[in-house]
């Protein structure tokens, strides 16, 4: 049989633009439905775990961890007050205006003196020294090598105990002893060099220490007081080297109690004479009693005066 006439109708013709719409709509389900098949229904993305950060990258360092130091200080900020401390104690400093106090005043018990002795004929009086300073003050003596031919050891008072040269290598034996100018220098609270000869007044003005006495001067502590009695020939007394002597001690704080003025041991008349045990004896307590020791110059600033 042949084809009945619905079979025989032919196919309506598309035009140009309807092939066009066909064709995009056709692409446009492909792709939604590649969409779809690609990521999973929102429930399973929910239901995922989620990424950890990534790894830092090779070429970039990683933050450094804080230093304990960091933690320890944070630890005792926690313990930090709230209040601003309390403003500290102010302490009253001494001025250069200012006497120095010695142990004579601030305690009730007698001075430490320590009377020292140089080779001058008048060393005979030492023994008259030691026992006028020994009504009023603890003494402890030192005598040099010279004027040991001067002084009578055996009618030195008995509480008064006396020290030469040889005493100061004879008691240190190894490292930790005593020495022994230091320890005398700790002990007194004032030094009285009488009689001053005009060989030690040099060593101590050019800051010699060969011996015990001249050891101690050196080491000394210049807010303490030391007075010294000077005893020479007339001619060595007036001498410009003596007057400059004088002069340089009188800069360290040590204060004079000039010679007078009298028939001498040499036979010669004139100044230089050593003053009188109890003149040097009434000048010390006095100046101890008003602090009114010479005006010195401390050695570790020339440019600033103190009294000492």
């Amino acid at each position: 049989q042949g084809p009945t006439p619905d079979q025989r109708r032919p196919c309506p013709v598309q035009s140009e633009s309807d092939q066009v719409r066909s064709d995009q709509s056709r692409r446009s389900t492909a792709a939604s439905a590649s969409s779809r098949s690609q990521f999973p229904p929102p429930a399973a993305r929910r239901s995922r775990q989620p990424r950890s950060p990534p790894p830092p990258t090779a070429g970039r360092r990683s933050s450094p961890a804080p230093p304990a130091s960091a933690a320890v200080f944070n630890r005792l900020s926690a313990y930090a007050p709230t209040k601003s401390p309390p403003r500290a104690i102010q302490v009253k400093q001494m001025t250069t205006s200012e006497p120095v106090q010695g142990s004579w005043e601030l305690e009730p018990s007698r001075p430490r003196v320590l009377l020292a002795a140089s080779g001058s004929v008048a060393a005979i009086k030492f023994e008259s020294l030691c026992r006028v300073f020994s009504e009023w003050a603890e003494v402890r003596a030192v005598a040099t090598k010279s004027s040991l031919h001067f002084v009578d050891r055996s009618s030195l008072p008995s509480d008064v105990i006396l020290y030469t040269d040889d005493d100061e290598w004879s008691t240190w034996t190894k490292i930790g002893d005593e020495v022994l100018h230091i320890e005398l220098r700790k002990w007194a609270d004032i030094m009285v060099i009488a009689p001053l000869s005009a060989n030690t007044l040099a060593k101590i003005a050019g800051g010699l220490c060969d011996n015990l006495l001249t050891c101690i001067v050196r080491a000394w502590d210049y807010k303490k007081p030391i007075f010294v009695a000077p005893a020479m020939n007339t001619f060595m007394w007036n001498n410009p080297f003596t007057a400059r002597h004088i002069e340089t001690i009188s800069q360290l704080g040590i204060s004079l109690v000039p010679p007078t003025t009298k028939r001498l041991a040499c036979g010669d008349y004139g100044n230089g004479a050593m003053a009188e045990p109890s003149q040097i004896h009434t000048t010390v307590r006095l100046a101890c009693k008003s602090q009114t020791f010479g005006m010195g110059i401390s050695p570790a600033n020339p440019s600033s005066s103190r009294p000492v």
